[in-house]
């Protein structure tokens, strides 16, 4: 990632460039993310091809201004973090669903380690809601974010649980994989009946006071435990909200076709 590149994604999640990338640095980098830049699947929606190479990302997320999901978005702040002099190690996960674990590579999560020792870090700004800061991935103890309590759990098969309240979320893999190991998924996470992300369009991102999204034709917001929904009856009225609250524009609402 070049100089100009870089200072155009700090941009793009309105964080400044940090003196050094320490454990502070990497916090409000994470939160940074998390709250510019949604979680989404509307390309799937929009015919619109989804790769997972470098500058493809970048341009999505940085000059098209849009999100993505955990491949693209991960795979992008992997990028940023290792411009700014991070080593990220990405590792393949298996999300829980319905008491089981889903396919190999079904998700993307990064494993950071940060210049001085501070220990390895567990960021994932690709999983919807989620942990607000990195987890510290050396750690078995119990770690408190403003999202929930995370804990992490080596499994007898060798890999390690990653649970939020004490329902496991997805099980990570130790080795380290390249970006294009997750392409074969990727492509079926787009194109299978099977995989919910052809089921129905999501945008979501973090919030100051909780998190706002946008679900099919309903946007949602949650605060303090509460919920609220309201539905939008027109498409301009849809196209307004991805708008106003993800500042993405589109010519066009999303159409789900997936059967």
């Amino acid at each position: 990632m070049d100089e100009s590149t870089l200072t155009a994604y700090l941009d793009r999640i309105g964080a400044q460039r940090p003196g050094g990338l320490d454990e502070a640095a990497l916090h409000v980098l994470h939160r940074a993310h998390l709250m510019t830049v949604p979680f989404e699947n509307l390309s799937i929606h929009l015919n619109e091809p989804i790769s997972l190479a470098e500058g493809d990302l970048v341009s999505k997320i940085v000059t098209r201004r849009r999100g993505g999901f955990c491949y693209e978005l991960n795979g992008a702040f992997a990028l940023l973090l290792e411009a700014l002099g991070a080593h990220v190690v990405r590792v393949a996960a298996r999300v829980y669903g319905d008491g089981r674990l889903g396919p190999p590579f079904d998700h993307l999560a990064l494993i950071v380690r940060l210049r001085g020792g501070t220990g390895r870090w567990l960021a994932d700004v690709g999983f919807g809601s989620h942990s607000t800061y990195p987890l510290r991935s050396d750690s078995r103890q119990e770690q408190d974010d403003p999202a929930g309590l995370f804990s992490l759990a080596d499994s007898k098969a060798g890999d390690v649980d990653v649970l939020k309240d004490g329902q496991p979320q997805y099980r990570i893999e130790r080795r380290e994989r390249a970006l294009a190991d997750f392409i074969p998924t990727c492509w079926w996470q787009q194109t299978s009946p099977a995989s919910h992300f052809t089921q129905s369009t999501i945008c979501s991102r973090l919030a100051e006071d909780g998190r706002i999204s946008l679900s099919g034709r309903t946007l949602i917001r949650t605060s303090g435990g509460s919920r609220t929904e309201q539905h939008l009856p027109t498409d301009e009225a849809v196209l307004g909200a991805y708008r106003e609250h993800f500042g993405i524009i589109l010519a066009q609402v999303p159409a789900v076709t997936a059967t």
